[in-house]
């Protein structure tokens, strides 16, 4: 299931601004790479180029190629659609569809994809979602509530449990905690641990000690001033990059110096 993303070159533009350049990073299989630094260095943008959501924006594009387990993401005729099947988002605030119903919410997704599924179909994927990202045990019992009515922490689980529906090869995060307590964070940590036995994740977070828990690899992002494009200043095992950095703004932003 999981897959290896590169990254060649990457330079990411709204119209004519040129927001992260030159970035290329090797992202293996079943690992979780945190992406650090501080706030507008590029690391949420270029976290939606792994699916192309920034082009959402209109201007939005990019040049370089990003590689999942090959295939260029932004090859001709690619349908960013079915891109954004394969590679899953999580965002930062918890956005389950209000007026849908805990299973709708599930399945929503899968709709999407044009899958018709019968009831037994529809009600298993629910199950095995929803066992997925942890939340089964809590919901089972009110499936036909409102996914709007659970806690932050419980929204943010079901927005994980939506993503793995479809069955993604690659999930990324936005600081999915950002919003929650931290029984929640704890909650969603564990689960992140657990679901990179299936997926290759992403995740940006601005929490340093986030970062040392639940990632393998650390990517760090800093930005020269404001105007200026970010950039991928080191990228290392998450251990050598908070306790031995070889760039000095890596070492200044982990022990807090700046950021």
């Amino acid at each position: 299931m999981s897959k290896r993303i590169e990254v060649e070159d990457l330079n990411v533009y709204y119209s004519d601004f040129l927001a992260v350049e030159g970035v290329s990073i090797d992202i293996q299989p079943r690992t979780v790479t945190a992406f650090i630094g501080p706030s507008g260095c590029g690391k949420s943008t270029f976290l939606r180029t792994l699916n192309r959501m920034h082009e959402v924006i209109p201007g939005g594009h990019v040049k370089g190629r990003v590689l999942v387990d090959g295939d260029d993401l932004y090859g001709p005729g690619v349908d960013p659609v079915l891109v954004r099947r394969h590679v899953g988002m999580v965002f930062q605030r918890p956005n389950p569809f209000p007026t849908m119903s805990i299973r709708e919410n599930v399945l929503a997704g899968a709709k999407l994809n044009n899958k018709r599924l019968s009831k037994s179909d529809g009600d298993a994927l629910v199950e095995k979602s929803l066992q997925g990202a942890n939340l089964w045990n809590e919901v089972k019992d009110r499936l036909d509530k409102p996914g709007g009515g659970l806690s932050g922490g419980q929204q943010q689980r079901l927005c994980i449990a939506r993503a793995i529906a479809v069955s993604p090869d690659v999930l990324l995060m936005d600081e999915p905690c950002s919003a929650l307590d931290p029984i929640s964070t704890f909650a969603i940590e564990e689960l992140i641990s657990e679901l990179k036995n299936q997926y290759t994740i992403v995740i940006v977070t601005h929490n340093m000690q986030q970062a040392s828990r639940v990632s393998d690899k650390t990517a760090f992002f800093n930005i020269a001033g404001t105007g200026k494009p970010g950039k991928l200043i080191e990228y290392n095992d998450t251990a050598t990059i908070f306790t031995a950095p070889t760039v000095q703004a890596t070492e200044d932003y982990v022990s807090g110096r700046f950021g």
